[in-house]
């Protein structure tokens, strides 16, 4: 198997474990308990959190998906709200308790599960953190005892290095954070695209704005699909992003690969169920 190969399949795994922290109820009460009003408020203190009280402005920078303006409604007040090492450990608690919940208490304490956030642990601090603001940031945490938080902490750590090696493979094709929502969903077959929920609420103009540009380069049509050098453009981003994700399973033998896979997809399996009901 590739390297890229592998880093898509972790992906792939990883992904429905990520997802408690963004779709469940627990994450939002444990912010809410903290202050924070709406979902964008807790989303920007907790995710935000690891880089420390920094100015709006570094948040868009690393955030790169969000229009202008976003990060400003939420950052710095958020810090005014709570200080961010409560937020994100609301966040963590949130999400661990959604995890427990979903998988149910016999396969979080399970020792496959310990096996896994072991093995996770050793890829997600082994990578270098060069160029990668968000992996830093989350890198710089202590790593939990308990296994499953562990587990949750460190799929996060190993997304956050994936999502900054996104954004690198964007810049690359010079695709801005609302142009990739905007490709992603018709990418999905979503169209209009303007409908898409990353970017519904963004003013008329702006969206149309953007829309004109990719026409202008060729990467959608006029009736507002994508062409083929708009699929080009957004296949060559993924592989790009397979590629740059691979440096942490790089640490981990093949075997041990093989078994981080193995105890992975059962827990994938349960979770992407609940995310389909």
């Amino acid at each position: 198997m590739s390297a890229a190969h592998t880093a898509r399949r972790m992906f792939e795994l990883l992904e429905p474990i990520c997802l408690a922290t963004y779709l469940a109820d627990e994450p939002n009460e444990e912010l809410a308990a903290l202050g924070h009003r709406t979902y964008w408020d807790g989303y920007f203190a907790s995710r935000a959190a690891p880089l420390g009280r920094v100015p709006a402005e570094v948040v868009h920078a690393a955030f790169y998906s969000f229009a202008d303006g976003e990060a400003a409604r939420h950052i710095p007040s958020a810090w005014a709200t709570a200080p961010p090492e409560e937020s994100f450990a609301a966040w963590r608690r949130g999400s661990v308790a959604a995890l427990r919940r979903i998988l149910g208490a016999e396969v979080s304490d399970s020792p496959g599960v310990a096996r896994a956030a072991d093995l996770l642990t050793t890829a997600s601090t082994g990578a270098p953190v060069e160029g990668r603001v968000m992996y830093a940031g989350m890198r710089a945490l202590e790593v939990p005892a308990d296994p499953l938080t562990r587990l949750w902490q460190s799929a996060t750590t190993l997304r956050e290095h994936r999502g900054d090696g996104h954004v690198t493979a964007l810049l690359a094709e010079r695709v801005g954070g609302t142009e990739a929502h905007l490709l992603s969903a018709l990418d999905m077959g979503i169209h209009p695209p303007e409908t898409f929920g990353r970017v519904h609420h963004l003013p008329a103009a702006r969206l149309a704005e953007v829309m004109a540009g990719l026409r202008r380069r060729g990467l959608i049509d006029d009736d507002g699909w994508l062409t083929d050098p708009g699929r080009e453009v957004k296949a060559r981003v993924e592989a790009l992003t397979d590629e740059l994700a691979a440096p942490p399973y790089a640490v981990l033998a093949d075997a041990e690969l093989d078994e981080l896979v193995a105890e992975l997809e059962p827990l994938s399996t349960v979770m992407t169920a609940a995310w389909s009901q």
